[in-house]
C-alpha cells in the first residue's frame, strides 16, 4: 500500500508538471476573479499580440503632488500578459526633492535601474533593522528583497528616472504612512501605537486624508 501510494504521489507531479509544460501562457481575463494562483485564463481563440503589448511606461507620470513623484504600474490588472509569469514592472518619475515613501511589497522582490538622475535607495532589515541605503547613478541597479520596507528619493537637482522589476505579477503594494495615518483608526490609537503625539497624528492625518 505505501509503495502504490508513493507511486500515485510521483505521477501526480509528473503529471501537473507536464500539464503546466502544455499552456505557452495565460493571459489574464480581468471579468473574472482573482485567485490565489493567478486570474484565470482568457480564451486562447480571445488572445491577440496586444495582450503581450503595454506601452504606459513610456509616458512620464505627473509630478504635481505631495510627493513630488509619480508611479506608472504595469502589473497583472494593467497588463494582462504577465499573468502566471512571475513578474511585472513599473515606471518612477521623481521631480527634484521627489519620494517613493517607505513600503513594501507582501509577495514580491523588486530591483530598481536608474535611468536618468540620482536617486537614493534602501532597505530595512525585518530580523535586524539593519538598514541597506545607498546612492544610486545612472546605470546603478539595486534590490529590494521581498516584503521588507523600503524607499527611494530624488538626490540630485534634476528630475530622476528609474525602471523597476518585480517577481510577481501581482505583488502588492503597502505605503507605511497611508496605512498609519490614511485611515479611520482613532488618533488617540495611532499616537498609541506609533509613540507620536496626538497633535502630530492630527497633522499627518489632515494631509493624508485619515479621519477619527
Amino acid at each position: 500500500m505505501k509503495m502504490f501510494l508513493t507511486i500515485l504521489f510521483t505521477f501526480a507531479l509528473l503529471s501537473s508538471s507536464s500539464h503546466a509544460l502544455q499552456q505557452d501562457f495565460c493571459v489574464a481575463d480581468l471579468s473574472l476573479s482573482d485567485t490565489p494562483s493567478g486570474y484565470p485564463c482568457k480564451k486562447p481563440s480571445t488572445v491577440t499580440v496586444d495582450d503581450f503589448v503595454f506601452s504606459g511606461l513610456g509616458v512620464a507620470g505627473n509630478t504635481s503632488n505631495l510627493i513630488k513623484a509619480a508611479v506608472n504600474l504595469a502589473f497583472v490588472a494593467q497588463f494582462p500578459g504577465f499573468n502566471g509569469l512571475g513578474l511585472s514592472m513599473g515606471r518612477l518619475d521623481l521631480a527634484v526633492d521627489g519620494v517613493i515613501p517607505l513600503h513594501t511589497h507582501p509577495e514580491g522582490s523588486e530591483v530598481i535601474i536608474v535611468i536618468e538622475g540620482t536617486i537614493s535607495a534602501g532597505f530595512i532589515s525585518a530580523s535586524t533593522n539593519a538598514v541597506y541605503f545607498k546612492t544610486l547613478n545612472k546605470g546603478d541597479i539595486m534590490v529590494f528583497p521581498q516584503g521588507l520596507l523600503h524607499f527611494q528619493f530624488n538626490l540630485g537637482k534634476i528630475p530622476a528616472l528609474a525602471f523597476v522589476s518585480l517577481s510577481n505579477a501581482n505583488p502588492g503594494i503597502q505605503i507605511t504612512s497611508s496605512a498609519l495615518f490614511a485611515n479611520d483608526l482613532p488618533t488617540e490609537v495611532v499616537a498609541k501605537v506609533t509613540f507620536l503625539d496626538i497633535a502630530e497624528v492630527k497633522k499627518l492625518k489632515g494631509i493624508l486624508g485619515g479621519t477619527n
